[in-house]
C-alpha cells in the first residue's frame, strides 16, 4: 500500500484509527474459551466489528509468539482474516544484524516462506543503517521506526542530547538517508503531546504511527494540533480501550462503539483540516 492510497483510505473511511489487536487468553471474554481457538475467534469478531472504521490492525507478535507454535498459527490466520484494503502492521520492534533482520524481513513480508505478507513492521533502531535496510529491500512494504515512544522509560536514552540534537531526533534526521517517506513511518507515542512539533519538523511528510491513546491518557486532540499533516500523517493505535471495552457475549459491540467515537472524533479532525 502506497502512502497516497493509505491517504486515500483515510478519506474514504474519514479515520486514520488503528486497532491494535494485543490479544491474550486472560483477558479475552471467558465465554470463548469454548472455541479452539479462541484468540483467533476474538480477533475475527474484533475486526468484523471494526473493519469499516478503521484503516489498520495492528498485532503485537508478541501476544501471539508467547502459545508457541499455535501463537503463530493465530498471528498467520488473523493476517489472512484482515481485509487486503487495510493497512495491516506487524509490531514485531526487530532489530538485529543484518543476515538476521533479513530473517525477519522474510518472516513478516514473504507470504511464499512465512504465509505472512505485512503492510509494514515495526523496527528499532539502534543498531544502525545494516539492521534495517534488509527490511527495505521488499518493494511496496514499509519500516516503522521506532523514534519516540510512550513508555514511561522513554528518557533513558530518547531524550539523551548528541551534540546539539537528542538521540530521537537523530534517529530521525539519520533514517531519511535510507528511504523516503514513502517507505519509512516513525513510532511517536500519543503521551508525547507537543513534541510533535519538534518530529514535523524533521519528518514533514512522513506517517507517524501513535500508540498511547485511550487507556495510556494521549490526547487526540493535541497529538493531531501539531502531528497533522497535508495527507493526514497519522495513524492513531489505540488496543485495549477498544478490544476490552467489555468481558461480555457483547464485546465486539462494544469494541465497535469505542472505535465507532474516535472515530467520529477524527472526522471532525479531517473535516476542520480539509482534508476530506
Amino acid at each position: 500500500m502506497t502512502k497516497q492510497q493509505l491517504f486515500e483510505q483515510i478519506q474514504k473511511k474519514r479515520s486514520f484509527l488503528c486497532v491494535g489487536l494485543d490479544s491474550s487468553l486472560d483477558k479475552i471474554p471467558k465465554h470463548l474459551l469454548k472455541y479452539e481457538n479462541p484468540i483467533l475467534e476474538f480477533n475475527k469478531q474484533i475486526i468484523d466489528a471494526t473493519k469499516d472504521l478503521c484503516v489498520a490492525y495492528k498485532p503485537n507478535t508478541a501476544f501471539y509468539e508467547c502459545y508457541g507454535k499455535k501463537g503463530w498459527e493465530t498471528l498467520i490466520e488473523t493476517w489472512k482474516y484482515i481485509p487486503k484494503d487495510i493497512f495491516s502492521i506487524a509490531d514485531a520492534k526487530r532489530g538485529d544484524i543484518g543476515n538476521t533482520s533479513a530473517m525477519y524481513a522474510e518472516t513478516f513480508f514473504n507470504e511464499a516462506s512465512s504465509e505472512m505478507s505485512f503492510d509494514s513492521v515495526t523496527v528499532a533502531p539502534y543498531m544502525g543503517s545494516d539492521s534495517v535496510t534488509p527490511f527495505l529491500t521488499f518493494q511496496d512494504k514499509w519500516v516503522i521506526l521506532l523514534a519516540l515512544t510512550s513508555n514511561s522509560g522513554h528518557a533513558d536514552f530518547q531524550l539523551q542530547e548528541i551534540g546539539e540534537e537528542r538521540l530521537f531526533e537523530k534517529v530521525l534526521r539519520t533514517s531519511q538517508n535510507w528511504a523516503t517517506n514513502e517507505q519509512i513511518m516513525y513510532v511517536v507515542g500519543a503521551t508525547r503531546g507537543s513534541a510533535f512539533a519538534d518530529v514535523r519538523k524533521l519528518a514533514p511528510d512522513h506517517f507517524l504511527l501513535v500508540p498511547g491513546v485511550g487507556a495510556q491518557g494521549g490526547d487526540l486532540q493535541e497529538v493531531c494540533k501539531y502531528g497533522l499533516n497535508s495527507q493526514c500523517g497519522l495513524l492513531i493505535n489505540s488496543s485495549r480501550g477498544i478490544i476490552y471495552a467489555s468481558q461480555g457475549e457483547d464485546f465486539a459491540g462494544k469494541a465497535r462503539d469505542e472505535a465507532l467515537k474516535l472515530q467520529k472524533e477524527m472526522e471532525g479532525i479531517l473535516v476542520g483540516a480539509n482534508l476530506v
